[in-house]
């Protein structure tokens, strides 16, 4: 096997977010769900936008908000997304390079406009969004470079992929080239809403083409469709190399075949917007496996991370997390 060009490639929805505060009432006037990612169309996110108020617009979407926290911890990352040759495409390109991420995907010239996540921030922290996916719908095989997955030690996809039938044979290529080079396929179950909606796919998916795993109490507990974490926990094991599992404020847990670590959660100065934790979780995880640290560091790394994410408006780091991470751990 040759000597990986990338550390981590992740594929997903090229999205552009714009964050609003809220409340809950607003949330109940406008039948939005708390807590989930609710897929809308144009027309929505036009009505929608028009209520919210100021915002702050950045380039986002889960596997593009992990591959730049996974930058700014020094990792060598490229990233594989569809935008639409308009405006936000041109932001969301330049601000995926300018944190050092590669980002050579082809702009569409026609069809629906680059895609837009409306995020609303209520004052438990708790981020509500709403997401248009306009040109991330056109994301099929043709998209994925084989040269670029066989270069990269992981391939890292987002569970909302799995949405779209096209991104869905987009993806599973992906995992086809990752493992016929000999490199690893990760996923991160993305949402318990996603989860309900692909069961069984997903399951298939884990137990077929997924070396790392990532998800929440709540996603993999949906995923197996049982009650009790420990029962979640012993249903994963062994469906795949490790599942890294997050519970918030109670920390992670990392599992494997043989073992199961416990790792406290980081402490968090003031709790501003959950937008991104488990993005930025999975950044600093995979930037200790892909450097072959033990699983508590890299869940370790992988908290410090989420920490520094929830601190503020976004969910893209504001620190230099390479220097974080070394004067919290040392090293």
């Amino acid at each position: 096997m040759s000597q990986a060009a990338f550390d981590v490639v992740g594929i997903g929805n090229a999205i552009v977010d714009v964050i609003s505060h809220a409340d809950d009432r607003f949330l109940v006037e406008n039948a939005i769900e708390k807590g989930a990612m609710t897929l809308i169309d144009a027309a929505r996110a036009e009505e929608l936008y028009s209520r919210m108020g100021p915002g702050i617009e950045m380039s986002g979407g889960s596997a593009g908000n992990t591959m730049a926290g996974f930058a700014s911890l020094g990792g060598r990352g490229a990233y594989i997304g569809k935008v639409r040759d308009d405006q936000l495409g041109a932001v969301f390109r330049h601000d995926i390079r300018a944190v050092g991420v590669s980002f050579e995907s082809s702009s569409s010239t026609g069809g629906a406009p680059t895609a837009r996540c409306l995020i609303l921030v209520t004052p438990d922290a708790q981020r509500t969004m709403s997401t248009y996916l306009g040109a991330c719908v056109e994301l099929g095989p043709d998209d994925i470079d084989p040269v670029l997955i066989g270069s990269a030690s992981v391939t890292y996809m987002e569970g909302y992929l799995w949405d779209r039938p096209e991104a869905k044979q987009a993806f599973l290529k992906a995992a086809q080239l990752a493992h016929a080079a000999g490199r690893k396929v990760s996923l991160t179950l993305s949402d318990s809403f996603c989860v309900d909606r692909h069961r069984d796919s997903f399951s298939e998916l884990v137990d077929g083409h997924v070396d790392i795993l990532f998800g929440n109490e709540h996603e993999i507990m949906s995923l197996y469709q049982v009650d009790d974490f420990d029962q979640a926990v012993a249903a994963v094991r062994g469906r795949c190399e490790v599942a890294v599992l997050t519970r918030s404020e109670k920390g992670s847990v990392v599992v494997t075949a043989t073992d199961t670590v416990g790792v406290p959660a980081e402490p968090v100065g003031r709790l501003v917007d959950t937008t991104g934790a488990g993005d930025l979780f999975a950044s600093g995880f995979l930037y200790g496996y892909t450097r072959g640290r033990p699983p508590a560091d890299c869940a370790r790394i992988g908290a410090i991370a989420a920490a520094e994410v929830i601190s503020h408006i976004g969910a893209r780091p504001e620190a230099n997390l390479a220097e974080l991470v070394a004067r919290k751990m040392g090293a």
